[in-house]
């Protein structure tokens, strides 16, 4: 027996941003949420899964009209088998007001309390608790029962755990708390980004299915799991997105234009690769020590890359990220250099900037995380150290001039 889960699927959440750009076809963004559900169904045909499981945010908030719903309604019955559909921050029952008659196959767990659907055929119970609120502050899983003697036992959670990471905080828990319910399985959702928290027993965030901006990059899908004599024996991410989002970065650093072109399509066919067939939206980092070439220019030879090696890839933006070269001379601006360095030699000065970088990013909203790298450890700041360096010596050299 196989089973899907899967979670944070977001139908009809638009690309950010995307929909104005002219250079990009509409056929590659146009619906790639419900292209990605759509594969989704395809896989559980055709690895006939028993059943299906949502682990929340199958909307990506109150629909603009019913399409949305009856889309996933016409899904549902092509799967023809169950579905247990579990509500998240993004589709708690107080947040979708708009309502339409579910297919027989849909089993909705309740937001008033956990509720526990059995499949005596198949040995299975599964137990979960939808978000009544967008905003769930509260441990869920304590109120979840115990596991079903005799069964596999399958609790369905929407939560951030105890590392939301870029993500907002909603019913917290532990994976050691999950582990002590003695459930088998627990299929999560909200993480965006697959991760295993245990393998005994299995803790999963199989990320979402589609990634919709530059933030959330590498393959999605979801997690097929092998059951056989009532004991999981495999638990595999399958992708099944249409569109990928990949983050290149090219170093600049003693590259002239030509040299730097040809950098930047190698990571081009580089991406293409992993991508395995799919359109690619990517966005260009430039490091180094170098003049920034005309970004315009860079992101068309990239697209011309693309084409010449037979894929299909697009530039979201290029982000400047290179610095000029200044050398300090001998005297006084080595001296200034050695002295603004050295402070990272005192412990008490990285675990004070540590602390306060810390802080820092826990009062950026979650979207600014991703985007604005703050050093996490000593490695990082000795990093950053030679950027802030590089920033005094060139106004130091601006005033001297």
């Amino acid at each position: 027996m196989k089973f899907i889960h899967t979670a944070d699927i977001h139908l009809d959440s638009p690309l950010a941003g995307l929909r104005a750009r002219g250079d990009l076809p509409g056929e590659v963004i146009a619906h790639a949420t419900r292209r990605a559900f759509t594969a989704m169904i395809d896989l559980a045909l055709d690895e006939d899964a028993a059943f299906v499981i949502i682990a929340g945010d199958l909307y990506d908030g109150d629909w603009k009209d019913f399409s949305t719903g009856l889309f996933f309604a016409q899904e549902m019955r092509r799967l023809g088998r169950p579905c247990f559909l579990l509500r998240g921050n993004h589709d708690a029952a107080s947040v979708i007001t708009s309502r339409l008659t579910l297919p027989d196959n849909i089993r909705a767990f309740s937001s008033r309390t956990c509720e526990t659907f059995r499949l005596p055929d198949l040995g299975v119970a599964l137990h979960g608790h939808s978000f009544p609120n967008r905003a769930v502050p509260e441990d869920l899983s304590a109120g979840y029962p115990a596991p079903v003697p005799e069964m596999l036992n399958i609790g369905v959670l929407h939560t951030s755990a105890d590392d939301p990471g870029d993500h907002a905080v909603y019913a917290p828990c532990s994976a050691l708390g999950l582990a002590l319910k003695g459930y088998d399985y627990w299929a999560l959702g909200h993480i965006h980004q697959r991760q295993v928290l245990s393998e005994t027993p299995w803790i999963v965030f199989p990320g979402n299915l589609q990634g919709r901006h530059p933030r959330e990059t590498a393959p999605k899908g979801c997690t097929v799991v092998t059951v056989e004599d009532r004991k999981i024996v495999s638990v595999e991410h399958r992708s099944v997105d249409v569109l990928r989002w990949v983050a290149l970065t090219v170093d600049a650093t003693g590259l002239d234009d030509a040299a730097l072109v040809a950098a930047a399509g190698e990571a081009v066919r580089a991406a293409l690769a992993e991508a395995n067939d799919r359109p690619v939206l990517a966005r260009l980092t430039v490091t180094g020590h170098a003049a920034m070439p005309d970004p315009d220019q860079l992101a068309a030879e990239c697209r011309a890359a693309a084409i010449a090696a037979g894929g299909a890839l697009w530039i979201e933006s290029v982000k400047n990220r290179t610095r000029p070269i200044v050398t300090a001379g001998e005297g006084s601006l080595a001296a200034l250099r050695q002295a603004f360095l050295a402070g990272l030699d005192d412990p008490g000065i990285v675990d004070r900037l540590r602390s306060e970088f810390d802080s820092l990013r826990q009062k950026l909203p979650a979207p600014a995380r991703a985007d604005l790298a703050l050093p996490a450890d000593t490695a990082s700041l000795h990093e950053l150290a030679e950027e802030a360096w590089q920033l005094a010596a060139e106004a130091i050299a601006r005033a001297e001039r």
